[in-house]
């Protein structure tokens, strides 16, 4: 049997919904038949025009309307029209129905700010900027999990602000408030960014990482907070009512606790029961996502020859859950991939992609947080 195929064509529950994996965007074809990606607008080969369409979670071919203000897709009705930041510095190649009033697509929508494009290299930040946060926000929607722009909604909506320094040359502070997720735009700059590890010693640090940490902050809020899922996630992740600002002081004075590996994903995960929330969703979501491009791609980890100790029902948090092996096939078949990227990145003298040890707790607060998103609903 293979675990990593297995894992991702679960199904999740008889009567709730299924589980609804990321499409396989990786890879697609145009009508040419050439190979199409997740950020192409058109095609390499005959040069048709490419969109991304949400509801589907595929990059498809398009062909202009009879009034050319209006797009189809082969074989499909409805009309569309292209997200009017498809022609600035963001390159955005999301569709949006026709009849919508909006111009701009879901993705773009959620923003709030965006970095001052008068100034030299802000274009090309602002570039990586949304390419990263269009990868998360088509993750999310082919979760089924609520997402609604603060234009919508200004209590429960997500939106982000890409910011630069204040006139004093103050760096903004990267971080998540109310549903207002704040990035600094320097994190766009692969030397600054790099620089920023080092000094805080992390292993890993990217925009996309960035970007599904803090959504975490936000999906704590929507998804725990008042919910019936509370005493679960305390009891697992610890108390949240403790005081962020000393726990955060004490953090960067003292650091992590020696043992921190044999409870949490990370470091920073150590410091309050927030930020192991979001850290750990954070490593759902690259979980999933990687799995699913490697499937597309045809990929399949469970052909590589690895020993490794699977782990089982003993590490998850709900061991009668009716779903357990499928979540432990889906956990067992990242071990598997995670240890065939690592060793591809070496063989060409890189980091390890995954540089992370999944121990037995993290992988019972994994499963609370799947179980968390398969009873999520997009309407919340």
């Amino acid at each position: 049997m293979n675990r990593f195929f297995q894992a991702l064509g679960l199904r999740i529950g008889d009567s709730a919904k299924q589980t609804r994996m990321p499409s396989q965007k990786a890879l697609g074809k145009c009508t040419c038949g050439q190979p199409i990606f997740f950020r192409n607008s058109q095609c390499l080969a005959c040069h048709s025009p490419l969109g991304y369409e949400p509801e589907r979670g595929q990059v498809v071919s398009l062909v202009a309307d009879e009034d050319a203000q209006s797009w189809r897709i082969a074989g499909d009705l409805r009309r569309y029209r292209r997200c009017a930041n498809l022609h600035t510095a963001a390159g955005c190649n999301w569709l949006l129905p026709h009849a919508s009033e909006a111009t701009l697509c879901i993705a773009c929508r959620l923003n709030r700010t965006i970095p001052d494009l008068s100034i030299a290299g802000n274009e090309q930040r602002w570039a990586r900027l949304e390419m990263a946060k269009r990868r998360l926000v088509a993750q999310l929607l082919n979760l089924g999990l609520p997402l609604l722009s603060k234009y919508e909604d200004s209590e429960r909506g997500l939106a982000f602000d890409f910011l630069g320094p204040d006139l004093s040359g103050q760096p903004p502070m990267t971080g998540h408030a109310s549903g207002l997720i704040t990035l600094n735009i320097a994190e766009a700059d692969d030397d600054v960014r790099e620089q920023t590890r080092i000094q805080l010693h992390e292993p890993y640090r990217t925009l996309l990482g960035h970007f599904r940490h803090e959504v975490g902050h936000y999906y704590w809020d929507r998804l725990i907070a008042g919910s019936a899922w509370l005493d679960d996630y305390r009891r697992l992740f610890g108390d949240e009512r403790a005081d962020y600002g000393a726990a955060l002081q004490r953090h960067y004075e003292q650091g992590a606790p020696a043992d921190w590996q044999t409870s949490f994903v990370s470091a920073y995960a150590t410091m309050h029961p927030w930020e192991d929330w979001a850290e750990t969703w954070a490593h759902y979501l690259h979980m999933m996502d990687t799995l699913d491009t490697a499937l597309s791609f045809g990929m399949r980890a469970g052909d590589v020859e690895l020993e490794f100790r699977p782990f089982t029902k003993a590490a998850l948090y709900d061991r009668d859950d009716p779903q357990a092996e499928e979540f432990l096939q889906f956990i067992n078949a990242w071990i598997e991939l995670a240890a065939m990227l690592n060793e591809l990145a070496r063989s060409m003298g890189h980091k390890d992609v995954y540089p992370f040890v999944l121990s037995a707790a993290v992988v019972g607060k994994l499963q609370f947080i799947h179980r968390v998103v398969e009873a999520a609903s997009p309407v919340i």
